[in-house]
């Protein structure tokens, strides 16, 4: 996607130093863009679990590359107990987003094959640099897939804006390029049909409103930045055609994970008759995860997410504290949408409804 007129991805190795991974640093979104150097794998971890960057396809390709760091900048040749060391040390940044343990996970098998240190680097590197090309397209394909359901809605409304609701951040900015929930509108507007995106806030960290809403704006995609509460009342009123969302992990009977306020948004959409999908590559498929998505570790998350607020003051990036700075916080960071609630999941193979046979009919090696 574009800044400022300007193609960029969210995370890449440095095309002078191959030991430097570079990203974009959210944290300072919308105010101020900025690119930050990571050069080993604690810093890699950081950047991870403080959210430097986030998104379950980003996140997968930065602990790929972790893993890549992990190895390029060791003294010595590692044990494989040192490697599995350092590949559950990253796996522990983010628990939810089921794509870190997948993508660390596929480095570890491909270095696993290797007796030479130096070809294992050379390995973790090849391996990092597949999966975020792999994203890549699979986001596109999604938005190809996804692109039709408005196209179709377009249609049926003579050329009327489509009204697509979207919650948190499932944008380029937390994949590689196109994102996921928002591929299909990307597609959409460049193809000339005209949306409107009516943007969640996302509370506790803002993602919609600093993210997803800077995003929009830079590719020229008319948009609204909403309440997280606003949603139901505007379905109510027919102001939502559709709701797209990502997912951080989706069972294979259709469940899916995503930022906390997505399953409200769900029973809204469904009680108002408004279709509501979920856009994921299928490395965001759990399959060992049983139906219900119980066994999902909800990460719950630091109270300052929501006692605290930051904002640019006269051209300074700073923050305030909202309510009192002991008050008693409960912060979980994500929430399940049961599979009755989901019209449908939008993946790199194409549209599927929301249970396990359909799912498994698009994905048949995994039966």
């Amino acid at each position: 996607m574009k800044v400022k007129g300007n193609h960029f991805e969210t995370i890449w190795i440095h095309k002078d130093n191959p030991a430097i991974v570079q990203i974009i640093d959210q944290r300072f979104l919308p105010f101020d863009f900025r690119i930050e150097d990571l050069g080993s794998v604690e810093e890699m971890v950081t950047a991870i679990r403080d959210m430097h960057l986030r998104g379950a396809p980003l996140i997968g390709a930065a602990g790929a590359l972790g893993m890549y760091l992990a190895l390029a900048g060791a003294k010595g040749p590692l044990s494989e107990e040192s490697v599995a060391e350092r590949a559950r040390f990253i796996k522990s940044s983010r628990p939810t987003a089921i794509n870190l343990a997948w993508a660390v996970d596929r480095v570890c098998n491909a270095v696993a094959t290797a007796t030479d240190f130096n070809a294992k680097i050379n390995l973790a590197r090849q391996m990092a640099l597949r999966i975020i090309q792999e994203e890549r397209e699979n986001c596109i394909r999604i938005g190809r897939h996804g692109v039709k359901l408005i196209s179709e809605i377009s249609r049926r409304k003579k050329g009327e804006p489509v009204n697509i609701l979207t919650h948190c951040n499932a944008g380029w900015l937390a994949c590689i390029d196109y994102g996921t929930a928002t591929a299909p509108i990307y597609l959409a507007h460049d193809k000339g049909i005209a949306v409107r995106v009516l943007v969640d806030e996302t509370r506790p960290r803002n993602q919609g409103a600093r993210l997803t809403a800077w995003e929009l704006h830079q590719h020229g995609v008319p948009y609204k930045l909403i309440t997280d509460n606003a949603g139901g009342y505007m379905m109510q009123q027919g102001m939502v055609d559709m709701v797209i969302v990502g997912s951080d992990r989706t069972s294979p009977f259709g469940d899916v994970v995503n930022k906390i306020g997505t399953y409200l948004k769900a029973l809204a959409a469904y009680d108002n008759g408004v279709p509501f999908y979920a856009a994921l590559p299928s490395s965001t498929i759990d399959w060992e995860l049983d139906e219900g998505a119980s066994g999902t570790p909800i990460e719950e998350r630091d109270g300052e997410e929501l006692r605290y607020m930051e904002g640019l003051d006269h051209g300074r990036l700073t923050g305030v504290h909202i309510v009192s700075a002991d008050t008693p916080v409960l912060n979980y960071g994500f929430d399940i949408t049961p599979a009755r609630l989901v019209t449908g999941i939008i993946t790199e193979r194409g549209i599927t409804k929301a249970n396990r046979t359909s799912i498994l009919q698009l994905f048949p090696e995994k039966n």
